[in-house]
């Protein structure tokens, strides 16, 4: 066939005309497209629909035995350039034996060692990959030096050195299923350049047949999700793993699930699909019996989430199902309601059913408009039975009883003696809102271990989190019009918990209890002794119950001068300020819970070309809506050009990120 390939356009920056240097041994489809200074070396292969064009960065060098799959492109920028092992400099170096694989993305300047495999979809940039890194599919390398022999996960976003410090080392499962592709691509390379010629076709195919032979005695499903386990499940682990719990298991059958004596089944090490493989094993092995999963905080020495994932009467074969969770992060509070005519919804029957599973007692209290606002609730009439259909029925005979009145579901651990969940699923002359500070997640909990709040904002909920997991404890202060206007505020209930789950049902009670007032959240550091956040989640006039946005103004602490900026969710939980972009405040906020230090740059259209970026004015601060402040004060100082927003790492005295926030 013969090989497409042309020399580098003239442009401004080059007049070499350059032309592709291609080994003789190897294999370049004429469907492939290479331009300017590209070296080949021996032995590889580039497959159909491949777009190599060294035509602003350049050159580029790609490494013996290694191969181009389809669909991958390989660019460069015009400044900035890798150092090679020959020691030379190029915009895209790609070592020997690598594996770019279909559809990925290399954008110079960038390094691919020696061993490498680059996943389908995932996009390298501005980066260093050091030798035997092995990046799965759709994932992103940016701005960062991932050490020699790492793994990067599945979808995983690799923007900054200490991601990239932190990730895991690859297998030898991992390096044999890389090695295995070469091998095949090896062997597609030999045969496409011997397709045509019956002499060299007999041996490949002998060798390809030992080579199938080899596949076979080779496992790679652990890197298969079972499709045994849900969605729900999936999601679960992974995003207790990704917060660095451990997953455990336990496992009862009906006499002790009964007397809550359960049984270890000790826990699951590894990435995450090894966790949910060796899961899956754990649900067959106990087919029969209750199962549940652990996420367990080691460092704290507690357990943070206990699911059901499996009932005697699940049916063998079919997907296991997140039935039930006793949950002290990453739930989701219960969100239930009555039709508004007595009859009791899917979702408080649902909630019912997760109450009686988990050996809870049901009752009610009800209250008119006036007993409502003293918080004087009445008792219903008690609940006995353990039949969700009967409990269902007797709700609904609550309800319709006390029509025009505020209705609640208790849910009630009888051996503790204690309330642990409080849900409102009827109010009056409202059908389908509710109010919840339940602590018990329901059925359809666990999803990416996000919090739902009926009374807070998803912004309101991810502060909490947060500042929780940053050891801060929660306060919250109250202020009606006048003592707004001259900044008196008044503390509400202390929140002593440091349970999530907990501090969002107190802040949701600060909240009703509240209604019509200022409320701000504190985020308070005990050791210091000082407020280290001051976020007003509610302002007089806002539907709490039925819309889920809301405006939050923050000031760093009280002795320091208010500033403010007006923030909104975007639809996926980020927040967008007046001036920067959802992902730019989402990068602030990541880099200050690292403990790096905030800078700007700023530079025109000419400054831009030559690399002469300008510093704009120092950030000492360290509290997210004062940097947020200050970069949008740059950004206003600098419109019309290049700002870029840069992390820095005080104590190596490097930076960590350069990013463009605003471009002319």
């Amino acid at each position: 066939m013969v090989v497409r390939k042309r020399a580098a356009p003239p442009t401004p920056w080059s007049q070499t005309l350059a032309e592709p240097q291609i080994d003789d041994s190897a294999f370049v489809h004429s469907f492939s497209n290479l331009i300017g200074d590209v070296q080949v070396g021996a032995n590889v292969l580039i497959a159909p629909g491949t777009s190599i064009r060294a035509d602003e960065g350049t050159p580029f060098y790609i490494g013996e035995g290694t191969n181009i799959q389809d669909g991958v492109v390989i660019h460069g920028l015009e400044k900035g350039r890798v150092v090679g092992d020959d020691g030379r400099e190029y915009s895209v170096w790609i070592g020997k034996e690598a594996c770019i694989t279909h559809m990925a993305l290399i954008h110079g300047p960038a390094y691919i060692g020696d061993d490498c495999f680059i996943g389908f979809r995932s996009t390298v940039f501005n980066a260093r990959v050091g030798q035997g890194c092995i990046i799965m599919m759709h994932a992103l390398i940016q701005d960062v030096e991932i050490p020699p022999g790492k793994y990067v996960p599945s979808g995983a976003v690799i923007t900054n050195q200490q991601q990239a410090d932190r990730l895991p080392e690859a297998t030898d499962s991992d390096r044999h299923f890389a090695h295995h592709v070469v091998e095949v691509n090896e062997a597609l390379r030999v045969g496409y350049q011997c397709a045509e010629n019956n002499v060299c076709i007999t041996p490949i195919r002998q060798q390809l047949d030992k080579s199938i032979k080899d596949i076979n005695q080779t496992d790679y499903r652990n890197s298969v999700t079972s499709m045994s386990l849900s969605s729900d499940i999936v999601a679960q682990v992974r995003s207790l793993l990704s917060q660095g719990y451990t997953i455990g298991a336990e496992y009862a059958n009906k006499r002790r699930f009964k007397t809550k004596s359960w049984l270890t089944g000790g826990t699951f090490e590894g990435r995450a699909d090894q966790v949910l493989g060796d899961l899956e094993a754990f649900l067959q092995e106990h087919q029969g019996e209750y199962v549940r999963l652990l996420g367990v905080d080691t460092a704290a020495k507690r357990r943070v989430l206990e699911v059901i994932v499996q009932r005697p009467e699940d049916t063998p074969g079919e997907p296991s199902r997140l039935t039930t969770t006793k949950s002290k992060v990453g739930t989701t509070p219960v969100s239930s309601s009555s039709n508004g005519n007595g009859s009791v919804g899917s979702d408080i029957a649902s909630q019912v059913r997760a109450l009686l599973h988990q050996g809870l007692t049901v009752s009610t209290e009800y209250a008119n408009a006036r007993r409502f606002k003293t918080k004087s609730w009445l008792t219903g009439p008690s609940i006995e039975s353990k039949r969700d259909t009967e409990v269902i029925n007797q709700l609904q005979q609550v309800l319709a009883e006390h029509q025009g009145e505020y209705v609640r579901l208790i849910g009630v651990d009888p051996n503790a003696k204690r309330r642990v969940s409080q849900t409102i699923i009827q109010r009056p002359g409202e059908a389908g809102t509710v109010q919840s500070n339940s602590r018990v997640a329901s059925p359809r909990a666990g999803k990416m271990g996000a919090v739902a709040s009926g009374g807070l904002s998803a912004e309101a909920v991810a502060q909490v989190r947060g500042l929780l997991s940053q050891g801060y404890k929660i306060g919250t202060e109250h202020a009606d019009k006048r003592r707004f206007r001259t900044k008196s505020w008044q503390s509400c209930a202390p929140i002593d918990s440091t349970r999530e789950n907990e501090v969002i049902a107190a802040l949701e009670g600060c909240l009703a209890e509240h209604a019509g007032e200022y409320v701000r959240l504190i985020g308070i550091d005990t050791q210091a002794k000082r407020r280290v956040a001051e976020t007003i989640i509610q302002r007089p006039g806002q539907n709490n119950s039925k819309d889920g946005t809301r405006t939050a103004t923050a000031t760093a602490s009280a002795a320091s001068a208010t500033r403010s900026y007006s923030s909104s969710s975007n639809g996926n939980g980020r927040v967008a300020t007046s001036n920067l972009t959802a992902e730019a405040v989402s990068q602030v906020r990541s880099l200050l819970n690292q403990g790096y230090k905030i800078g700007t740059e700023h530079a025109d259209k000419r400054r831009f070309r030559t690399k002469s970026w300008q510093s704009c004015s120092p950030i000492d601060s360290t509290y997210e809506n004062e940097v947020i402040a200050a970069l949008e004060g740059c950004l206003a100082e600098h419109q019309g050009e290049y700002v870029r927003l840069i992390g820095i790492d005080t104590q190596a005295k490097r930076r960590v990120l350069e990013t463009i926030i605003q471009r002319p």
